[in-house]
């Protein structure tokens, strides 16, 4: 290389940095460029008239136990909602772009969803808010959020413990009615499980997407449901319940084997056998 071709390159080598740093930085100038005449309050298709249509998955982390006394069980999940709005497209937008900050999350329009059948709800905060909105290029939208709840579940236990059980998750539109604001399963997969995910005392045999849209006096709103079909476990019950209780009848009959005399003993045995039973049931 000519000594006048080196100097020249190393000339110009600041320059390409320089401009490497900048085109990191063009992504997130556009982004605060359609933010200024960015309106959250309106829908993505509000301007044509047309309802929102938002593809919704649900990603379950944790299953708990279903407690017959409340009839309610804790779930922990993944909201995962996808929709496109043609105000964030921009042709210079060529990857996606990952935000977490809660003022640049505010300031886009999202579904106001909510869970109809949810007793109580937690934002999950440890260790940052775990929210995420994914601006793919082309204007669609991926909002991530991670949640804590308490789902009801109404319980048949006429027939415990070889029952069956069905619970839903809902998840429905809170003030957006179905003409600006539809909401539908992902076509492949909506729910998904953990794969490590076990129950103590259910088994699940299907998971079953649907629709349950409501109709109100005010309008009508958009609702999907998840079925999940629940068999009780036996095994648990034949270590837990079965078993115990057999042994324990067992041991009473010993008092059939002792001597006619021995009162003390006989009384002793039957009652700690009745107490213990007793115990054990409640």
């Amino acid at each position: 290389m000519k000594p006048h071709s080196a100097w020249h390159a190393l000339l110009i080598l600041p320059t390409l940095l320089g401009m490497g740093k900048a085109n990191k930085m063009t992504d997130l100038q556009i982004l605060d460029t359609l933010l200024t005449q960015y309106d959250r309050r309106a829908t993505p298709s509000n301007q044509w008239n047309n309802a929102t249509v938002v593809d919704c998955e649900l990603y379950i982390r944790s299953f708990g136990s279903i407690n017959p006394s409340s009839m309610d069980y804790h779930v922990d999940l993944y909201l995962r909602q996808t929709w496109v709005d043609q105000r964030l497209n921009h042709a210079d937008i060529d990857q996606p772009l990952d935000l977490n900050d809660p003022n640049l999350v505010k300031a886009i329009w999202k579904p106001e969803v909510y869970f109809p059948n949810a007793k109580h709800a937690e934002f999950q905060f440890v260790t940052v808010p775990n929210v995420l909105v994914r601006i793919n290029p082309h204007g669609e939208i991926l909002y991530m959020l991670r949640l804590k709840l308490l789902f009801s579940c109404m319980l048949e236990l006429s027939k415990f413990p070889l029952d069956a059980q069905i619970c839903t998750m809902e998840v429905a539109s809170f003030s957006k009615t179905m003409k600006e604001l539809e909401l539908r399963w992902k076509s492949e997969d909506p729910i998904k499980m953990y794969r490590d995910l076990r129950m103590p005392q259910y088994e699940i045999n299907a998971i079953r997407p649907s629709i349950c849209n409501e109709s109100f006096y005010i309008g009508n709103y958009s609702c999907l449901v998840a079925e999940f079909s629940l068999q009780r476990s036996i095994g648990f019950y034949l270590v837990q319940v079965y078993l115990p209780t057999i042994l324990i009848v067992v041991i009473s009959w010993v008092s059939f084997w002792m001597d006619v005399d021995s009162v003390p003993g006989r009384t002793t045995l039957g009652v700690t056998t009745l107490l213990t039973v007793s115990t054990k049931s409640s």
